[in-house]
């Protein structure tokens, strides 16, 4: 089924490619949200929209075996119910000079963006109109692309995505109607998802279709048994919840109880299940930067300065003194954590896994057109290195892709914050002419490349 293992790298489209008001596209939610002053936004980003070319002949050089990233959901329906030929044509520009290059396309249908005209027509992932929305979208896509895409991933961080008010559009600031949403969104969202499975099993017998979560290994601050018990509920709720629905079509009877006591179970509707059960995923693709420490609620309160993901009556989020930390990776830094994931993902779905993102972010700096990043180069390496363990022990993985192939604007940093391979030579404040520089990881990754991961 996965003959080749694909060495590639990802970027997201609302965080690289700019030309936000070009090519007939529509405004997105992450086009008008509220970015800080002396912060980049997502208006010009890295400039990929004009870059493309330069970019897709920089992955050729690097030896990329596939190529992960997203379509702007408003740029090729930019009302969000009727397609824009400009923007089709963009991406199948991309797609196109991708295969003619021997690059995969691995496009992502959703990554925390959509037409701000749905949000404001019905609330976007609020209502279920989204669902239908979606797989209109995804039908135009499946549809314009049969027989150039070998692999889809339908949503990118499910969890995140529904928790990121400012990206998804819908800006609440009551804390307990906020996480009431993001589970109400999120069951949506898996709806919809599930239907775009069936779709494309459809419309191309011969694709393959996936999702894409973030996943943190979690470990009990204690060995006491109610802080592992507090563990093993944060992986229930961070990786296994959408996983569950995506590839079994239910919650766990764990996730029914602890949605239900945080009064966060979502309504449903006749017929839901049905879609729901009735189709899944082909592989399952994971996000994986650091792992996660926890320990038991005492007071079973949920704590609503936390992201909502990590809001909960029965887990603390604990500082993990195992593990290195750096400013821009808070929680640690932890390789083993990743073959961790892989054994514990497959050893219950049972699916192929792809790394869609790893990666190691910091204030990358340039000096004399050079970039040493030796930093990077050892952290991925070390990923790499746990990935190559779990493969050579029969686990299905058949792909990595560092985040990220190029610097993109992080959705709250900008670029003070860097992941790329690639640097783009612009601040936050001035746009320049976002020139490419290749760091020292890029020619590090393009030797592991050709070696097949045997020169690490």
């Amino acid at each position: 089924m996965y003959n080749q293992f694909l060495w590639g790298a990802s970027t997201s489209g609302f965080q690289v490619e700019g030309g936000y008001n070009e090519g007939g596209k529509g405004i997105s939610t992450t086009d008008i949200r509220f970015v800080p002053d002396g912060i980049a936004d997502s208006k010009v980003a890295s400039d990929h929209y004009h870059h493309y070319q330069e970019d897709i002949m920089l992955m050729k050089e690097l030896g990329l075996k596939a190529y992960r990233f997203s379509f702007c959901w408003a740029r090729i329906m930019p009302d969000g119910h009727n397609a824009n030929e400009e923007g089709l044509k963009f991406y199948e520009n991309i797609i196109d000079l991708c295969l003619e290059y021997g690059i995969e396309p691995l496009p992502t249908l959703y990554h925390f963006e959509m037409p701000q005209t749905l949000v404001e027509e019905f609330g976007g992932w609020k209502s279920r109109e989204c669902i239908k929305a979606f797989t209109q979208y995804a039908e135009v896509c499946f549809k314009r692309f049969k027989g150039k895409i070998k692999n889809w991933i339908t949503i990118n961080e499910q969890l995140i995505a529904m928790a990121a008010s400012d990206l998804n559009g819908n800006h609440e600031k009551d804390k307990d109607l906020q996480l009431k949403n993001m589970y109400q969104m999120s069951y949506h969202a898996s709806v919809a998802e599930s239907q775009a499975f069936a779709l494309l099993h459809e419309i191309d017998k011969d694709a393959r279709i996936g999702v894409v979560n973030a996943v943190q290994n979690v470990y009990p601050a204690t060995a006491s048994p109610l802080d592992i018990l507090a563990a093993m509920d944060a992986e229930e709720i961070m990786m296994y919840m959408l996983l569950d629905m995506s590839v079994f079509g239910e919650y766990s009877p764990r996730v029914r109880t602890l949605l239900t006591n945080m009064e966060c179970f979502p309504k449903t509707e006749d017929g839901d299940y049905e879609v729901l059960k009735n189709s899944k995923p082909d592989f399952i693709g994971i996000n994986y930067y650091s792992s996660l420490c926890v320990k038991n609620n005492e007071l079973k309160k949920i704590n609503n300065n936390l992201p909502p993901f990590f809001r909960s009556k029965q887990f603390e989020v604990v500082k993990n003194d195992k593990i290195e930390r750096t400013d821009w990776m808070a929680n640690g830094i932890d390789p083993l954590g990743i073959r961790t994931i892989i054994y514990k993902i497959f050893n219950r779905y049972h699916l192929p896994i792809i790394i869609t993102e790893n990666g190691m972010a910091y204030s990358d700096e340039l000096v004399n057109g050079k970039i040493h990043d030796n930093y990077r180069i050892d952290y991925l390496q070390k990923h790499i290195k746990e990935v190559l363990i779990a493969k050579e022990e029969g686990y299905p993985v058949f792909g990595y892709c560092p985040w990220s192939f190029i610097d993109v604007v992080s959705s709250h940093q900008g670029f003070s914050k860097r992941y790329g391979l690639v640097y783009v030579d612009r601040t936050d404040i001035d746009v320049k002419e976002c020139q490419r520089f290749k760091k020292d990881s890029f020619y590090w990754y393009k030797d592991v490349i050709e070696s097949n991961g045997e020169n690490l």
